[in-house]
């Protein structure tokens, strides 16, 4: 294994992980400080790289498409917190899975019959179609590197949000005491309806940048959405810091040990025996990782502080 080929792989999964930042940081709002089960956040994801591709393919502008995708998740957040998320609020853990569980039968087969079950092609925004020289022997894409910057500012501003302003305050203190807050004449309704559309536009956002190196499909937000709850268990439910670092973690050791763990076997337990368990055993990591650390910190890596 060259060090070219290993610092590769690691940006990726740096990139990767920033991605699951964006899709985790709405979700552990929504989870971990309203004690909501949101398994309809993978539709905002897909919603996003949707919207953003038709319209690119409509108008030739990606700028105009991510505007577009935002808006879109934006108001359908809104719409299906006001509609359906409000009224599961009081209701059970099971309750909320079954109905949100609904929320994306629905709309994924409502993508296939609009727009089939091919894949829809969006390409990297002409602006960023050049490389950046890291070092004499490696190129990286100018796009996968606006990704890691682009979630880097997100998880600044989100943290800033959430911890330094009034917004922030009132969504904590709304969490852990409605009544209290409502009392004070804040429309804590409202105020979680916002939560709701924010952690949404930051889920279509991460899937309107991956959109140009995945495959835009009626159900890329399933497994998004299982890496996400993992994120969000890992970091500390809660926890903005948490979910960040342990996007990043979890971002690295999927990418690195689906690219090298079948050769590393190798060398253990010969090459049959490794191309038969070396897969297997890297779509596996992730979840070991999660056993691991909660078997040390059962709260995950950071306490949720209110959503810190």
């Amino acid at each position: 294994m060259s060090s070219t080929l290993f610092l590769l792989q690691l940006l990726n999964g740096l990139q990767f992980g920033m991605v699951l930042f964006l899709v985790a940081a709405g979700l552990t709002l929504v989870f971990g400080v309203m004690d909501f089960i949101n398994l309809a956040h993978g539709v905002q994801y897909t919603l996003g790289a949707y919207l953003t591709a038709l319209c690119v393919a409509k108008f030739g502008h990606f700028g105009l498409g991510l505007v577009a995708g935002l808006l879109g998740a934006l108001i359908l957040g809104y719409v299906l917190e006001w509609l359906l998320f409000g009224v599961l609020m009081h209701r059970s853990h099971l309750e909320q899975v079954l109905g949100t569980f609904g929320v994306i039968l629905v709309v994924t087969d409502g993508l296939k019959m609009l727009f089939g079950p091919a894949p829809l092609p969006l390409a990297v925004p002409e602006a960023f179609q050049w490389s950046v020289r890291l070092t004499p022997t490696l190129v990286y894409p100018a796009w996968r590197l606006a990704i890691m910057l682009a979630g880097v500012v997100l998880a600044l501003v989100l943290w800033w949000l959430v911890a330094k302003t009034r917004l922030g305050m009132l969504v904590r203190a709304g969490s852990t005491d409605r009544e209290t807050v409502s009392a004070l004449g804040v429309n804590i309704d409202k105020l979680f309806r916002l939560v709701f559309a924010f952690g949404a536009v930051l889920a279509a956002f991460a899937g309107a940048m991956a959109g140009p190196l995945i495959s835009i499909e009626p159900t890329m937000g399933d497994n998004i959405l299982i890496l996400a709850f993992v994120v969000i268990v890992v970091g500390g439910i809660g926890s903005v810091r948490g979910a960040f670092f342990a996007a990043i973690l979890i971002g690295v050791v999927d990418t690195l040990g689906r690219a090298f763990l079948t050769g590393w076997l190798a060398g253990l337990v010969g090459k049959p025996a490794a191309a038969s368990v070396g897969p297997a055993l890297a779509s596996m990591l992730i979840y070991i990782l999660m056993a691991l650390v909660l078997a040390v910190r059962p709260q995950g890596l950071f306490a949720g502080a209110g959503g810190k």
